[in-house]
């Protein structure tokens, strides 16, 4: 429990302390030459708060696959989701900007959204289906212009640990902008949190990134059920022997 509110603390006071570097941001922001060293530098200091949570935590991360991130373009994330920790891990350690698409929920919450916004994250109403279009045309948008987009299209965190069937509409991101998809298999985030709540709980989480799946590289049949293919990769990965 002492670790939780530890944890709890520090957030809110980043999240209070960091006002003023936000209304710098924001300031140099006007002038156009600035902007991806501010979307850098914020990305940077995100990162460095989730690595701060994350050894409060006492959780300890295993990766592997990371060759297989293209260095030099945009890429479309596609994880299973087991805990909170799933976002906190995988964001502290992307290489480039990336958003990341979450439930409206987040949106909601004091001081968070700044930023959230400010690093591209798009909030999707699971409840409306018009504006979940949006979302995914947004999505592509990003990827265009070389921000990479991180999705779990489970659409929830799954409560019994197994991998739920993805939503399609998820991978047009992909198919309508070409970009690779990077699957990544992620597990023990639940036993860090979730499954013993409120207390954080110390552990070893892996996330291993596959090899890109490339739309151009794939038959139309594995296009049509593109899903169905990606989720595949990511439960193999899961049935692995740990």
């Amino acid at each position: 429990m002492l670790r939780f509110i530890i944890a709890l603390l520090f957030v809110i006071l980043f999240l209070i302390l960091s006002l003023p570097i936000q209304g710098i941001f924001y300031l140099l922001g006007k002038n156009e030459k600035w902007k991806h060293k501010i979307d850098m530098a914020s990305l940077r200091i995100v990162q460095w708060a989730f690595k701060v949570v994350t050894f409060i935590a006492g959780v300890r991360l295993i990766e592997t696959g990371r060759e297989n991130i293209p260095k030099d373009e945009a890429v479309l994330y596609i994880g299973n989701h087991n805990g909170f920790f799933d976002i906190i891990l995988t964001y502290a350690h992307v290489p480039n900007l990336t958003s990341y698409i979450s439930k409206l929920e987040w949106s909601k919450v004091p001081l968070l959204p700044i930023w959230m916004k400010r690093l591209y994250c798009l909030f999707l109403d699971r409840g409306d289906a018009r504006q979940g279009l949006k979302v995914i045309l947004a999505a592509i948008d990003l990827i265009k212009r070389g921000i990479s987009v991180f999705i779990f299209p489970e659409g929830t965190r799954s409560k019994d640990g197994q991998l739920h069937e993805f939503k399609k509409g998820s991978f047009k991101i992909a198919t309508k902008s070409g970009c690779p998809i990077i699957p990544v298999t992620i597990t023990g985030t639940a036993e860090c949190f979730e499954n013993h709540l409120p207390r954080l709980t110390p552990g070893v989480v892996t996330i291993d990134y596959g090899k890109p799946v490339r739309i151009s590289e794939l038959s139309q049949e594995e296009i049509k059920h593109i899903d169905i293919y990606v989720h595949d990769i990511i439960e193999k990965k899961l049935k692995e022997p740990a």
